[in-house]
């Protein structure tokens, strides 16, 4: 009796001493927060993901995912000393994530999923080293480990067709809140028309390119989805996916992102040149119809004005790119041309060499000429590496999947494109839809390409053993590696 009265007392100290120590830990924390509410609510938000870890990895990434594409503005106002906040946390989770995953199970991981970012992040890695502003160049090298972090863990997640799918499934949900958000602020906008030049939609997303580009990538998905799964569905399905498809592909309009309007464009072409050729009539009619609308039809021909520098003069947006593009190289002294100039020093040099920069740090608005800048030949061939290693894994796929193949490889292409003239490496929330994506598909590829080898032995040990003969021996056969 005695003994249980002292267990009882022991418990209900600890949960005392528990309590007070949260108690003071709270208070410290508003304290360290300097009394933001944002941050305040934002802890037991953080609490939960801890609790989750703990639970099951596996729902805590997709909740992650799940959520990531509406967080941007919220997590702007969570930052605090030093520029860090609740959106560091999470990255920072995330790419833990992906270290517990690969230490559970090191065999999930094949070599050529490393050898595919390994150049990348060693090439980064030291560039970091000699970058003139060395705090900002590890968070740009932790946003890379990031990207390789939802890559990796693609792997161990999606591990069958049905896995494949849920992933999609996920990619697509995400979108729910970042377009009702979109809607809402086009409903209530009340600076003018929306189809003015001065308006650029933006959602949940602290660009409206970020916002352009992860539609791209929902509209592609959506897109496949209804000419696979869904391909039988009942109709109130496929007309509800359509009806989300519409809204998204006016969303993107009302970005006026170019280049993401130019890679829509190219994912419906190369559908109709490989599977339907109705779909090339269809685009012939579509941009007749997308330059009825203002801003459509300004944005475009805005590329035919200011393209000379003036001193009086204004350029467009492509000729003022240009321009930072050439005094950049022209500035880079030549033995610099190897190694670069180190992570971040872009934006670190531009006062120096751009004569229009006013002060203001510009990116390179363009993922080559960054890249260049800041790691040199280098750095571009490790990159070069990199996309052609998952050219060819993705390629593996083709067999078993020719849409989705061939759909994947397109958004590769395509991100090569947005590259050229935007700042990429910056847009981490849509680089985590992407590379999960990226991951997913390759995945499925090299299982696919395992599965045809392992077909190929048996096919081979049945044909040259005789079953009378050689009946207790055995015909097993393993998985070969990948």
């Amino acid at each position: 009796m005695n003994s249980m009265n002292a267990k009882a007392l022991l418990a209900g100290l600890a949960v005392v001493m528990t309590g007070l120590l949260a108690g003071l830990g709270a208070v410290g924390f508003v304290d360290v927060v300097d009394g933001k509410l944002a941050l305040i609510t934002a802890l037991p938000f953080v609490l939960a993901l801890g609790m989750l870890l703990v639970l099951d990895k596996r729902k805590l990434f997709f909740l992650i995912l799940l959520f990531r594409a509406s967080g941007d503005l919220v997590l702007e106002t969570t930052r605090f000393g030093g520029g860090m906040g609740v959106g560091g946390l999470i990255n920072a989770l995330v790419i833990l994530l992906a270290l517990m995953f690969i230490f559970e199970r090191p065999s999930g991981l094949s070599k050529r999923a490393m050898s595919i970012w390994g150049p990348v992040l060693a090439v980064a890695f030291a560039a970091m080293f000699y970058s003139p502003e060395f705090k900002d160049a590890i968070r740009v090298f932790l946003a890379l480990v990031s990207y390789m972090a939802v890559f990796v863990i693609a792997f161990y997640v999606v591990r069958s067709k049905e896995d494949f799918e849920f992933a999609i499934t996920i990619i697509l949900l995400s979108s729910l809140i970042p377009v009702i958000y979109a809607l809402f602020v086009v409903a209530t906008y009340s600076g003018g028309s929306i189809f003015s030049d001065t308006f650029r939609l933006r959602g949940t997303f602290s660009h409206p390119n970020i916002l352009a580009f992860y539609l791209v990538i929902n509209v592609s998905l959506i897109f496949y989805r209804l000419k696979t799964s869904f391909v039988d569905a009942p109709f109130y399905k496929c007309a509800a996916l359509w009806f989300w498809m519409a809204l998204m592909l006016g969303l993107l309009l009302l970005t006026q992102t170019r280049s993401a309007w130019a890679a829509m464009f190219v994912i419906f072409a190369v559908y109709g040149v490989f599977f339907q050729q109705r779909y090339l009539l269809y685009l012939v009619l579509a941009p007749l119809l997308a330059l009825l609308v203002p801003s459509v039809r300004d944005r475009l021909l805005d590329l035919g004005q200011g393209n000379e520098v003036g001193r009086y003069s204004e350029l467009n947006s492509f000729a003022w790119r240009q321009l930072l593009w050439k005094t950049a190289m022209d500035w880079m002294a030549i033995s610099k041309s190897v190694f670069g100039y180190g992570l971040n020093s872009f934006k670190h040099y531009s006062p120096i060499f751009f004569p229009l920069a006013g002060g203001t740090h510009w990116g390179a608005h363009s993922t080559y000429v960054q890249w260049f800048f800041e790691t040199g030949v280098v750095g571009v061939l490790a990159s070069a590496w990199m996309y052609v290693r998952l050219f060819f894994t993705l390629k593996l796929g083709i067999k078993e999947n020719r849409l989705s193949t061939i759909i994947v490889i397109t958004l590769l292409i395509e991100y090569l494109f947005f590259a050229f003239s935007d700042n990429m490496l910056d847009y981490l929330a849509f680089n985590w839809y992407y590379w999960f994506f990226i991951g997913a598909a390759c995945a499925m590829a090299m299982r696919s390409r395992a599965a045809q080898a392992l077909t190929r032995q048996y096919e081979q040990g049945w044909s040259v053993h005789e079953p009378d003969h050689n009946f207790l021996k055995s015909n097993r056969r393993h998985e070969p590696r990948y």
